[in-house]
This record gives structure tokens, C-alpha cells and sequence, in this order.
């Protein structure tokens, strides 16, 4: 732990929160699962809330706060910013107490996002996007609360939300017949790990409370470790639902108490877990919702033999978003891989590549000249994928061997963004 100092909420705000919820949100399955597990040695559990009405924990904290505004509050009206998830529990909840908001969402949010939101609020809201970051639209939702007297509702950091998120832990502990050793948690701006982490540290506190984020958006590993507040200047915003610049100054001092550990997790490892969820469990999660499994590889031998929860937070993923999810799992697994290679300038030089430099696993999935108007002259940017990620040193001996003239694009950041 990182203090002495009992930062952690208050049990009472919890429990009240979870007796506004009833008959509003869903108490999601706590189920196990072995398959899942059988990698690690351990009894794993998941606690879906992507099976939540709408298909994240959101819900929860946004109704939390909402259904205790006043009556003038109520009539002046309810603003937010969100990445998606906490608009959509903003939305249903406006929805459900009749009352008006308007969310402000980055424009990269996925489209069945902005829909869902439409749907889930109907006449009472009205969606803008604005921004690129979910930063970028807090600072205009702040604005707008600002010049229209409306009460902002935040994502994370506000005791009542997070008092509402803290109703995860509460059911955890509640459906779990046996004892738990390990709870790995998602992390962005950390209202669901100041939640959850405060009602099972107060009742459990010898559980090791995991908090997981994106590689790309390490604001709270970086904040824990500087012990203070850290504003990040650019984030990876794939694991949308996790990627914030700065966590929330509340979330932050109990997080201090809460977390036991924070790791981090690529991207690339996300969404092989992604992958894993679906093809193996027929489970739908976003990449926020990987995250916490996604962290099992890095606890192995702590993990052997326990029992391990982790918080399947949400499930509004984009099937749009799945060609995406599945190169960034091949490029993370050292299954795919992209080359300029200068073929020669004679007949046959193609067919040649192909039955002396190709294994007999090996599969050319891309193939684009780089110059349109002259191919004889140009490279070409060729994408091979491997089947084992060992075939890779055997595919490079052989270009070696046939003298193939190539440039790995995979380990320069600029020309692969620039070409793929």
C-alpha cells in the first residue's frame, strides 16, 4: 500500500447505492470458467458486466448520481463528456428519470457507440462530438455546464459514481462461494477500481486488488509511481473506453488504497485476448473489457493455484472495429509481418519469392505496389503471415539465402504507420 491514510469511501455510500439500482441495473453473472484458466493453473471467475443493460458497469454510477439531484437541478438539465460507455448510462438514465442531458463524446467514438446512446436516451438527449480525446470533449461538456447552469456528471470522479461502480464489488462478494485471492480490474480514469476496490478492501482487505490499463494511456501507473497527479500529452486512444490523459483527482487518492498493483498491457495483447474471449467463450467485449484478463500473463506464478476474478467491464465493441483488432492481435503475436522488397526486374522474380522464400505455412496477405505509376522501379509493400512466430527466423534465412532485397517495415514505427 502507498498510505496509511484511509482514503477509501465509506461502506453506507455503496450500499445505498446499490439499494437506488435495484430494479435498474442488472446483477450480472459471476461465472467461472475453466477453459479460460487452464493456461494459468488457477480458478478464474468473471464478472460480466458486459451484460449489464447497457453492456458496461457505466450504468451503475451515472444513476448513482443523477436520481439524487434536487428538483431545480433536476429541470436545468444534466451534462457529461464520454468516450461512450458513461453515455450510455447517462442516456438511460436521463431516460429513466425524465430528465434532459446532453453528452458530448470525441469524434473517434465507435458509431454503434453515438447510436446507442441515441437509442438508450431517446428524446431526453442530445449527443455532440467534439474533439479528438475524451479531454478534448470534457473540456467543451465543462463549458456548456458552465453557460447553461446544468449539473456535469462525471465519468469518474465524483464519489457518488464512483460509489455506484463500487456495487460491482459488492456483488462479487456476495456470489463468490469461495475465497478470493485476486481481483484484476480495468482501469482509465478510475471510478470502477476507487469503487470496487473501496467495499472489498473494507470487508476483505487481505484480497490483492489489480489495476489494469492500456500501455498506451498509463495515466494512473504513471500518477501512483510520481505520487502525484500526472497529466499525460499523448495517449494510444484504441482501448478507448481505458484512455484517459489524466485520472480524476478523487479516484486517485483512494486508488493509493485500493490498488494493490497496477500493470500495464499492450494493445496488441488486448486484442489477442479479444479474440481468445470470442472464439473460445463466445463472449463480446470491448478492448476495456479485455483488459483485466489481458493481465493474467504477467502474474503466472503468483496466480497458480488461486482464485482469480476478473471484471469484464463492458461489451460495446464495434464489429467494424474487428479487421483492426485482429492485425494489431497478429502484429503483437509475431504472426504478421511487413517488408519493402525490391523484386528484380525480369520475368518470374514473383513466382520465384513465392517457391523458394515462402514456407509451406507462410501466406502473403497484402501485397501493394508503392509506386503507382512506375512499378517496374518500385518496392513493393509485401505482408506475410506466419503460422508458429518461430517460422519469422526461418522466412528472413531464407530471403538471406536468395539474396532477396527487403527492408523490415514492422520495427520502424514512422515508415509502418506511414505504409500500413
Amino acid at each position: 500500500m502507498l498510505t496509511t491514510t484511509d482514503t477509501l469511501l465509506p461502506l453506507a455510500s455503496i450500499i445505498n447505492a446499490s439499494d437506488r439500482l435495484k430494479g435498474v441495473a442488472n446483477r450480472t453473472p459471476l461465472n467461472e470458467y475453466p477453459g479460460l484458466a487452464k493456461d494459468f493453473g488457477c480458478r478464474l471467475w468473471l464478472k460480466r458486466e458486459d451484460l449489464q443493460i447497457v453492456r458496461s458497469y457505466k450504468l451503475r454510477g451515472a444513476y448513482n448520481r443523477i436520481s439524487q439531484l434536487g428538483n431545480d437541478e433536476r429541470k436545468a438539465g444534466v451534462v457529461c463528456a464520454s468516450a461512450g460507455n458513461h453515455a450510455q448510462g447517462v442516456a438511460y438514465a436521463c431516460q429513466e428519470l425524465g430528465i434532459k442531458g446532453v453528452i458530448f463524446m470525441p469524434h473517434p467514438t465507435p458509431k454503434q457507440k453515438v447510436k446507442k446512446v441515441q437509442s438508450f436516451g431517446g428524446e431526453w438527449v442530445e449527443t455532440v462530438l467534439t474533439g479528438d480525446t475524451y479531454d478534448e470533449a470534457y473540456e467543451a461538456a465543462a463549458a456548456y455546464e458552465k453557460e447553461n447552469g446544468s449539473t456535469f456528471i462525471h465519468p469518474f470522479d465524483d464519489p457518488e459514481v464512483m460509489a455506484g461502480q463500487g456495487t460491482v464489488g459488492m456483488e462479487i462478494l456476495a456470489d463468490m462461494h469461495e475465497a478470493i485471492d485476486y481481483v484484476f480490474v480495468p482501469v482509465g480514469g478510475g471510478g470502477l477500481s476507487a469503487g470496487l476496490g473501496s467495499y472489498l478492501k473494507r470487508l476483505r482487505p487481505e484480497i490483492k486488488i489489480i489495476g489494469v490499463e492500456p500501455a498506451g494511456a498509463p495515466a494512473m501507473y504513471r500518477s501512483r509511481r510520481e505520487k502525484q497527479l500526472v497529466r499525460l500529452e499523448k495517449i494510444d486512444k484504441f482501448v478507448d473506453g481505458a484512455a484517459v490523459q489524466q485520472v480524476g483527482k478523487h479516484t486517485f487518492k483512494v486508488c493509493q488504497q485500493s490498488l494493490d498493483d497496477i500493470v500495464l498491457v499492450p494493445e496488441g495483447k488486448v486484442c489477442s485476448t479479444i479474440l481468445e474471449l470470442y472464439n473460445e467463450e463466445a463472449i463480446v467485449a470491448e478492448p476495456a473489457g479485455a483488459l483485466a484478463l489481458a493481465a493474467l500473463d504477467q502474474f503466472r506464478d503468483e496466480i497458480k493455484g488461486k482464485n482469480v476474478v476478473c471484471v469484464i467491464s463492458g461489451g460495446n465493441n464495434d464489429i467494424m472495429r474487428m479487421e483492426d483488432i485482429k492485425e494489431r492481435s497478429l502484429l503483437y503475436e509475431g504472426l504478421k509481418h511487413y517488408f519493402l522488397i525490391r523484386f528484380p526486374q525480369r520475368a518470374g522474380a514473383l513466382r520465384d519469392f513465392l517457391t523458394q522464400v515462402l514456407g509451406p505455412n507462410d501466406d502473403i496477405s497484402h501485397f501493394e505496389y508503392t509506386k503507382k505509376n512506375n512499378r517496374d522501379t518500385g518496392p513493393a509493400l509485401v505482408g506475410i503471415e506466419v503460422e508458429k512466430r518461430a517460422d519469422y527466423d526461418a522466412l528472413i534465412a531464407r530471403m538471406e539465402e536468395h539474396r532477396v532485397n527487403y527492408e523490415v517495415v514492422n520495427d520502424k514505427p514512422m515508415l509502418f504507420q506511414m505504409l500500413v
